[in-house]
């Protein structure tokens, strides 16, 4: 099933990723730090889902949102909340590893999930030499992905929310990965987990500069509501990483 079916079956129910505990208090905070003060400046969203981010930083400050995903079923989801609070910010359906001319590039560009969907290297590089495109000369493009250090036989994020396995299936980039959301009823989707000469070898290729991974970490918020050892499994074994490059 392509990333297009899977999301689009998905639909609505994505948005209640975002209130299971490791999207709470790690992924979300850890994230909006990262990309940090977008006031006044332009920001894309690629793989945008139903807009969670690009409502965010439209909330924060950016003077132009643009959210494109391959889902017809998630920006429509995402058009259904901005006319429920007009933010501002525009959508579009689109397949960035084919992704239209982009008329006025952007300060920051935005890959949450986004290049773990690709098949292969050549998908890859496209998918790269896109983001690039879509920038601005020294904009920033910041992603969040599975950890390539994730480790399958160790301990799992499950009390955080989500479940994590191998397929079984190898493709050229990493292992196929069956990822669940504990929700009620759970939500599954299958995609890839590129290693990390993946990453840093497609992203330099498409002009890419100055790779800095970049962990998570659970916020204060998240101290406050879960003791040390609810935690320990998430430190032992991160599941998601972070990565920032300049074009």
């Amino acid at each position: 099933m392509s990333a297009q079916q899977q999301y689009d079956e998905i639909g609505e129910a994505y948005e209640g990723f975002k209130a299971l505990p490791l999207e709470q208090y790690v992924v979300v905070p850890s994230f909006l730090a990262l990309v940090g003060d977008v006031r006044g400046k332009s920001v894309i969203d690629l793989a945008s889902g139903t807009g969670f981010y690009s409502r965010e930083f439209r909330r924060r400050g950016a003077a132009e949102v643009l959210g494109i995903d391959i889902s017809g079923e998630m920006i429509a989801v995402a058009e259904q909340l901005e006319e429920a609070d007009p933010l501002g910010v525009r959508y579009e359906v689109g397949d960035v590893a084919e992704l239209r001319p982009i008329a006025r590039p952007f300060d920051i560009a935005l890959a949450v999930q986004l290049l773990n969907y690709a098949q292969d290297i050549a998908t890859t590089e496209r998918m790269c030499r896109a983001l690039h495109r879509g920038l601005k000369p020294g904009g920033e493009l910041f992603l969040l992905n599975q950890s390539p250090d994730f480790r399958f036989d160790g301990p799992t994020p499950e009390r955080y929310g989500f479940r994590s396995e191998l397929t079984g299936v190898e493709v050229e980039t990493g292992p196929q990965v069956r990822t669940t959301a504990l929700l009620d009823p759970p939500v599954s989707f299958i995609a890839n987990r590129p290693r990390r000469d993946v990453y840093e070898k497609c992203l330099q290729a498409a002009g890419f500069s100055g790779l800095t991974w970049v962990p998570l970490t659970v916020s204060e918020a998240g101290e406050r509501e879960f003791d040390a050892e609810f935690w320990s499994d998430f430190h032992a074994n991160p599941p998601l990483e972070m990565l920032r490059c300049r074009a």
